[in-house]
């Protein structure tokens, strides 16, 4: 992913409003990110645990999307897996959920996805980042096809919310 900014990123979001785009919580480490390894830049608000976004770059242009996810609960002590990266968690996946883009985010209509609760998908599926024992499945497949079943999986969930 190429590096962005600020600007970037808040002029990418295609489920908020304008006035929520200038309020929410952009990452201040922007320039320490490890660009070259993501396929994504994904954060949580600071201030609001229960929000978190994500950028992703398609057809040349950066998309971002405004989430919601659940409180944690007892459920979140069970083994689950990332419907993006396929990276298993005990306790380390959340019910993501986006609203919907235009009149149909406006009547309230969403989309969800479990999704890395850090929001590290990419480190994960690079091996930068370990999730524990049994959290990557042995796998015939290349490191670039890994990458490219994620960003196909990402693509697919933004279309969700864009469609």
């Amino acid at each position: 992913m190429k590096p962005l900014t600020e600007q970037e990123i808040r002029a990418a979001f295609v489920n908020c409003t304008k006035g929520e785009t200038k309020r929410l919580s952009v990452p201040r480490d922007l320039a320490d990110q490890p660009w070259e390894d993501l396929d994504y830049l994904g954060w949580r608000d600071p201030q609001a645990p229960d929000r978190a976004y994500l950028v992703v770059e398609l057809d040349g242009r950066p998309k971002a999307l405004a989430l919601r996810s659940s409180a944690a609960g007892s459920w979140q002590a069970r083994r689950s897996m990332c419907t993006m990266c396929l990276t298993t968690h005990s306790g380390g996946v959340s019910l993501m959920v986006a609203p919907k883009a235009g009149r149909a985010g406006q009547q309230g209509n969403s989309v969800g996805a479990y999704i890395c609760s850090d929001l590290a998908c990419s480190l994960y599926v690079r091996g930068k980042r370990d999730a524990g024992i049994g959290a990557r499945l042995p796998e015939t497949i290349t490191l670039e096809e890994k990458i490219q079943r994620t960003v196909t999986n990402l693509a697919a969930f933004i279309a969700k919310v864009t469609s």
